[in-house]
């Protein structure tokens, strides 16, 4: 375990299943919370400054939020641009069929692809809606013929690219969120 002066940077589980009971926050928790999102890499003596708390509490707040699941991961965010990857392109996917292992053998494939970012199962008119990030056009294209129209089952795709990010968050904010009525 890691002490109280070293950045928090364990790998926790991951948060409860979708429809479970939200956890109770209080202020503390919040901005705990919100101060890890703007900066992952707070000291314990740092964060517990930032939110107003002695070290020893901060850290026993910390733990439980990260058992709880609330804190899934500490990850550093790499700019895509400068990896040279500037392009986002959103794929809406369609299936031939809807049973569980046609379903299965998809999510499996596209976990696989390095340029998805983000894949979804959706509602409405497709099945998935899937983030990618390529170098341009040209690369898109060969992420289309080599990769993603070779994994069996997708009827259709519609593909659109993102010409500016107007706002780009990894989750909600805490704190703001508990201000809504």
């Amino acid at each position: 375990m890691a002490s109280k002066a070293e950045t928090p940077n364990r790998r926790s589980g991951r948060a409860g299943e979708r429809g479970a009971e939200p956890h109770r926050l209080d202020e503390i928790d919040r901005k705990i919370l919100g101060a890890l999102r703007a900066d992952g890499r707070l000291t314990i003596a740092a964060l517990a400054e930032r939110v107003g708390l002695s070290q020893s509490p901060c850290w026993t707040r910390l733990r439980r939020l990260e058992e709880a699941g609330l804190i899934r991961d500490y990850v550093a965010l790499l700019d895509h641009r400068a990896l040279g990857l500037p392009d986002v392109v959103f794929v809406e996917v369609t299936l031939d069929k809807h049973d569980d292992s046609v379903l299965e053998a998809f999510g499996t494939e596209i976990l696989r692809i390095p340029e998805v970012l983000e894949a979804h199962l959706v509602s409405g008119e497709y099945d998935y809606m899937i983030k990618v990030a390529v170098s341009g056009t040209a690369h898109y294209e060969r992420f289309l013929r080599e990769k993603l129209y070779r994994i069996r089952g997708i009827r259709q795709s519609r593909s659109v690219f993102a010409l500016r990010t107007l706002k780009q968050e990894v989750s909600v904010d805490p704190v703001a969120i508990a201000r809504q009525p």
